[in-house]
């Protein structure tokens, strides 16, 4: 669980707490090397234009998700240019994952029922970001708390996360996203995710 000394400073800063965020534990043993390994990489300069067609279907999809968030979470006033950065960020480290590589439509729907494109959400757990990264990962590795706020690095540790669970569940999707909410053994969150996949994020 958070301390409270990790929420507050979050909070005075106007950051929300999570209303439909899913944290899972992230004590996986295999995966402090796993996210290590990530963050240490070059990040992504990927162009946009990797996948035209991919980018053009998705864009508009991500852009209405950001126009139900508040004005103040929208990481700016151009929303365009907000859906772009974060599409960015999933399809470069999608395309770093040999279980993401044709799967960056799985990254949005995790996005998407985790932190609903909030990049400033943080959940009762203490998970913080887009993907709600758990926030004990700075004091592990070397980074700032600041640091699970960018959109960017957030997007690589979680999406170096999910992959290392699909790998390890050899491509089960419901096995691999219950390990990364932590709870394995119930269909919930996985359900939720592949139907908002299905129903969303699908091309």
């Amino acid at each position: 669980m958070a301390s409270i000394t990790f929420l507050a400073p979050l909070l005075i800063a106007g950051i929300t707490i999570a209303q439909s965020s899913y944290a899972d534990g992230q004590r996986d043993p295999g995966l402090r090397q796993v996210i290590a390994a990530a963050i240490s990489g070059k990040p992504c300069f990927e162009d946009k234009y990797d996948d035209v067609v991919w980018y053009a279907v998705m864009q508009p999809r991500v852009e209405h998700r950001l126009r139900q968030k508040p004005a103040d979470l929208r990481l700016g006033d151009d929303v365009g240019a907000a859906a772009q950065r974060i599409l960015r960020a999933v399809h470069c480290e999608s395309s770093k994952q040999s279980m993401l590589r044709d799967r960056p439509q799985l990254v949005l729907a995790v996005i998407d029922v985790e932190s609903s494109f909030d990049p400033f959400a943080v959940s009762s757990a203490g998970a913080v970001g887009m993907m709600q990264v758990m926030p004990f990962w700075p004091r592990e590795l070397g980074l700032t708390t600041r640091d699970l706020l960018d959109v960017e690095m957030n997007i690589r540790m979680g999406s170096s996360s999910l992959a290392y669970y699909l790998e390890r569940e050899r491509g089960d999707y419901r096995r691999a996203l219950a390990r990364y909410n932590g709870s394995l053994g119930r269909r919930t969150y996985p359900d939720l995710v592949l139907s908002r996949l299905q129903s969303r994020w699908q091309r």
